[in-house]
């Protein structure tokens, strides 16, 4: 499966965030697209179950082909809101549930297959054996091409994959957030050859005025003017020098941000930069 080397993330787009138009969607999705950006992220909750067709409303009215782009969405996830009624926020990974939340989706994006459906976040119930069932179900009827997995760590991911070949596992990873480097997720998806993808990727560098995000930005400073870039493009050049070769989900909903955001493709740091970047993240030099 192929991805674009940034994924555009959607959930900022509607009521969690710039609450946009239709035609605020349609003028992000031609930017994306126009950089070559054609892989685009969802997740049947975003915006309290409301943000899929917002997209799908948008992009059923472009004159985009449907196979010149990717949907990605995730399910599993049940949240209390206006449009729902369920009564505590859980994880549901029951075959009937993940049926109908695809078909949901589906019907919200206006389209009739998933490039690739990922279960949300892993639960404590759930069961391999039904989930593979259902991704059966999936891949028979041609609705979803491939699948994989969010916020999982290596072993959850080991027992649904053993039970059901698996492409990918979303996580969090920013320069505030490196776990993944240190805790197995990255190099289990290098020993199968699958690219791992990535959201959160500016970490809270621009929300959060903390010790380790002044350290971070002494040395962003200077980097910047060495490589002729802007903070956020060197931030997310640190995860792209990654050998895992890390797919970044980005979740602006700017057009500037995604122009701006897709030049950090051409940004090389040197091997010393990326370790000044960590070195300031956890506040002394490596051992």
């Amino acid at each position: 499966m192929k991805f674009s080397p940034i994924i555009i993330g959607t959930m900022r787009w509607g009521t969690w965030g710039a609450n946009h138009s239709k035609k605020d969607v349609q003028k992000l999705i031609e930017t994306a697209l126009k950089e070559d950006l054609t892989t685009f992220d969802h997740a049947d909750l975003y915006g309290d179950y409301t943000t899929e067709k917002l997209f799908g409303d948008a992009f059923s009215k472009m004159n985009v082909k449907r196979e010149e782009v990717q949907f990605i969405s995730k399910c599993g996830i049940e949240m209390p809101c206006s449009n729902r009624n369920y009564t505590v926020k859980s994880y549901n990974y029951s075959k009937d549930h993940i049926l109908k939340s695809v078909d949901q989706s589906l019907n919200n994006l206006q389209t009739d297959y998933l490039d690739l459906l990922l279960l949300h976040r892993p639960s404590p119930l759930m069961n391999p054996g039904e989930i593979a069932e259902s991704f059966g179900v999936f891949r028979e009827q041609k609705k979803v091409r491939h699948f994989g997995v969010s916020n999982f760590s290596p072993s959850q991911f080991d027992l649904i994959n053993d039970a059901f070949p698996l492409i990918t596992n979303q996580v969090e990873i920013s320069l505030n957030q490196t776990a993944a480097f240190d805790d197995g997720t990255l190099d289990q998806l290098m020993i199968k050859k699958l690219k791992p993808m990535a959201w959160s990727v500016m970490g809270n560098y621009f929300s959060k005025d903390s010790a380790e995000n002044k350290r971070i930005k002494k040395v962003l400073e200077k980097l910047c003017g060495k490589y002729n870039a802007e903070e956020n493009q060197i931030l997310l050049a640190f995860i792209l020098k990654h050998p895992a070769g890390i797919l970044p989900v980005i979740g602006t909903s700017r057009s500037e941000n995604i122009v701006k955001l897709k030049a950090s493709l051409k940004i090389k740091l040197s091997n010393e930069d990326w370790f000044k970047l960590l070195q300031a993240k956890n506040g002394s030099e490596i051992l």
